[in-house]
């Protein structure tokens, strides 16, 4: 309830009103039916944006700090990502990740679409980075289609770091339907989930003309910052 009245009452035609956000191949996301939509990610904005342009309910999993502070405002900040549509997930990886895949399984077995970003993290600097194969073992274990989107813009609206930033109108890309069904059973064999991967980033890579990058997020962060360190040393 909480997250129709956010969508269709209170925050969605704000943000309608306001930005008008474009939409191109909606049509591409069933109108029943389980169904992953694996979106870039740019801002903390896009799992705003992204379902606001479609009439169907989008979970998304989101970092498990944002349900485990404490207090009011611990309290407060864990009923509205519940009641957004957001589970919680650590992100550390490992067994952890465990959690992400079996909560995906049992949205995706309720019929409902399940949203998530194959990069892991925002992007930093705007380009795209290279999948993790949680996507691809999900695809293969729920049995479902994955539909490959892309987010342009909200990183103008809400940069990295920022709460907001200069107005544009984002815009959401929904590409076709990618069905996997032909690697049925092999969702332990890591290189077919490799292969899977990359090819949902090359569809979102596609559809949102970013400059594509072989290597992990987390780790082209890790060393952006220390390379801006060592210029910052270099300089002083």
């Amino acid at each position: 309830m909480f997250y129709w009245l956010l969508k269709w009452v209170f925050i969605g035609p704000l943000l309608k009103a306001f930005f008008r956000p474009r939409t191109e191949g909606a049509e591409n996301v069933p109108e029943f039916g389980p169904a992953i939509l694996a979106s870039n990610h740019l801002s903390y904005s896009d799992w705003l944006f992204m379902p606001l342009v479609i009439p169907r309910r989008v979970t998304f999993v989101a970092k498990a700090e944002y349900f485990e502070g404490r207090g009011i405002k611990g309290w407060a900040q864990r009923t509205f990502f519940s009641g957004a549509g957001q589970v919680p997930i650590d992100r550390s990886g490992g067994r952890a990740s465990e959690g992400a895949l079996s909560t995906g399984l049992r949205i995706l077995g309720r019929g409902e679409c399940f949203g998530i970003y194959p990069e892991g993290t925002r992007s930093h600097d705007g380009r795209l980075y290279r999948g993790r194969t949680g996507v691809a073992r999900l695809a293969l274990e729920a049995k479902v289609p994955v539909i490959p989107v892309a987010v342009v813009g909200t990183d103008v609206v809400a940069p990295p770091g920022k709460i907001f930033g200069r107005y544009t109108r984002p815009l959401v890309r929904f590409g076709r339907p990618l069905d996997f069904s032909r690697y049925q059973g092999m969702e332990s064999d890591r290189y077919i989930l490799r292969a899977i991967t990359d090819e949902i980033m090359y569809e979102i890579m596609e559809l949102s003309g970013q400059e594509y990058v072989d290597v992990y997020a987390t780790k082209a962060k890790i060393d952006a910052k220390a390379e801006a360190k060592a210029e910052a040393k270099k300089a002083a």
